[in-house]
């Protein structure tokens, strides 16, 4: 899992990525907004972790910025303390608000509660083995791709809520993506070969959906 760690205090920023590295997440660091949205911009991220009071631009800037175009999660942290604070953060599209100080080991569970981390995912009779990044169907093996897979994992992490041929290109493909945006069809109605028909729906002109209706 890629995750995005943006905060102006050097020392805050060296804990929290000390221990998200130690579980196994790979880090990408900033110190102001526009870092961050640099870094957003031009890699695959899973997870963002924003301060909200940055130089260049705060972290409702960039979460606001970073919603526009993905369905990436985002934690807002912060030393406010108004409850008027909390209703902003999440207003601007945060999925989650956490209080500075904080325990880091809080931090790391509600980050892997946003993404849905556990070792695997049972959905009837799959089950999604993330750590081995395999998909199994009926206790078969489905050989899925790396490409089927991860297509899986996003649509998963935005269960029951549509996502875009773009959004699933940014997040998969990778941002500097320049080829048809159809190749996502084809990799979808494989997956649906593998995984069942009834399980990704498609929106006309709109997206995907994982509709989980037989967990």
């Amino acid at each position: 899992m890629n995750l995005l760690l943006a905060d102006d205090e050097p020392l805050m920023l060296q804990i929290i990525n000390a221990y998200f590295l130690k579980e196994g997440f790979q880090t990408l660091i900033a110190e102001d907004g526009e870092e961050a949205l640099e870094l957003f911009f031009t890699n695959k991220v899973d997870l963002v972790i924003l301060d909200w009071m940055m130089p260049r631009r705060s972290g409702i800037d960039v979460c606001k910025e970073i919603k526009k175009y993905s369905r990436t999660k985002v934690i807002l942290l912060t030393a406010k303390s108004d409850p008027d604070d909390e209703f902003l953060a999440l207003k601007s599209g945060a999925d989650d608000y956490v209080r500075k100080p904080f325990d880091p080991r809080i931090l790391i569970l509600r980050a892997k509660k946003l993404l849905q981390l556990t070792s695997s995912i049972s959905i009837g009779d799959l089950i999604i083995d993330l750590e081995g990044q395999k998909i199994y169907r009926g206790g078969e093996d489905l050989l899925a791709t790396h490409k089927e897979f991860q297509l899986l994992k996003y649509l998963l992490v935005n269960k029951g809520q549509i996502v875009t041929r773009k959004m699933l290109l940014d997040q998969v493909w990778g941002f500097d993506y320049f080829g048809e945006e159809r190749t996502v069809d084809t990799h979808i109605r494989r997956l649906r070969e593998k995984i069942g028909e009834h399980r990704i729906r498609t929106y006309r002109g709109m997206g995907y959906c994982l509709e989980v209706t037989d967990e």
